[in-house]
């Protein structure tokens, strides 16, 4: 298969165009790929440039090295608990960074800052060098034009069909033709091995597929920012394997940045560039893959490890069990 271009051209936009108004050439090119994978990820590159502006990789122009910063950031939902304290992080443009820890510990929380639906209690939250948390509602919904969620219950649109799912974002933010509309989520469908379940509604879905079709909706416009909560949750081997390809090779084809959260270690060890350990609303641990195995950290040991004794608790925060026990007795 023929390597795939690293930058966008006038000749292949046209063509990628042509090939989409012209249905047999189309149908003859997507058969002659296989699968198809390579084909979907640039020509959704240079439809979407086209049409919708500038790429991915050339709608990032701050100039900075790190697309998100979370600078001594501190948040909690009442002023009794604060689930996120003084965390510290650097994500470089162009890579694949999971963000691991156990439940409870802050990570999706973490997301809805980045994201913008909530605002620190201290610190700051910068996306491409804007800081998210002193947007207005214009500016917020321009630049999450650029970040696409992967939400961690998949959160589809019940009353539609899975290929308008994929199509929401494509029909909602640009101008084109509907047979293009369709063409592309299916392209879409195409890549995570649903195209054939496009017609069905997210009620006939099984749970990994209804994750799988989520993960298609996100990456519907090609953002500069991805953020995957928990994209591996409920797939079986074979999926969670070409989904993790698709995530590395979406990240790098687009020259996009990602963010994962996951419980699967060896998954995610095998694909990123970095990795944060978080345990009780802090940053415990970071570095690349290899030294996170490395590592002699009782934390990233127990984690990664999986086992149960350790210095993270099963437990969440609470008294003493003979206090609940015997309290309505006293």
């Amino acid at each position: 298969m023929p390597g795939l271009p690293t930058h966008s051209s006038q000749f292949a936009i046209k063509e990628t165009i042509a090939m989409i108004a012209h249905r047999e050439s189309w149908q003859s090119a997507v058969d002659s790929q296989g699968n198809g994978s390579r084909l979907l990820i640039w020509a959704t590159i240079s439809t979407l440039s086209y049409f919708s502006g500038p790429s991915v990789s050339e709608s990032v122009s701050s100039g900075k090295a790190n697309l998100v910063e979370v600078d001594n950031v501190t948040f909690g939902y009442d002023r009794t608990r604060a689930i996120l304290k003084g965390i510290n992080m650097a994500i470089p443009k162009g890579k694949v960074v999971a963000i691991m820890g156990g439940s409870g510990c802050g990570k999706t929380t973490l997301f809805r800052l980045m994201g913008g639906a909530l605002c620190p209690s201290v610190g700051e939250v910068r996306v491409d060098g804007i800081s998210i948390g002193h947007l207005s509602h214009e500016e917020l919904f321009k630049i999450r034009r650029k970040m696409g969620m992967l939400f961690q219950f998949g959160a589809l649109f019940t009353d539609m069909s899975v290929l308008d799912n994929v199509a929401f974002q494509i029909r909602e933010h640009t101008l084109l033709p509907e047979s293009v509309v369709r063409d592309l989520s299916l392209m879409k469908l195409q890549a995570v091995g649903l195209r054939g379940a496009a017609d069905l509604m997210p009620s006939e879905l099984s749970g990994g597929m209804a994750r799988r079709v989520a993960l298609a909706r996100s990456i519907a416009l090609d953002p500069m920012l991805m953020m995957y909560d928990e994209p591996f949750a409920g797939l079986d081997p074979l999926s969670l394997g070409v989904i993790g390809q698709l995530i590395r090779r979406l990240n790098d084809a687009l020259g996009a940045t990602s963010i994962i959260v996951t419980h699967d270690v060896k998954e995610a060890l095998e694909m990123v560039d970095y990795v944060y350990f978080m345990s009780e609303g802090a940053v415990v641990a970071k570095g690349t893959p290899d030294e996170i195995r490395a590592s002699n950290e009782a934390f990233v040991h127990q984690f990664v490890c999986g086992e149960a004794d350790g210095p993270v608790p099963f437990h969440f925060p609470a008294r003493s069990y003979a206090e609940d026990l015997f309290a309505e007795a006293a």
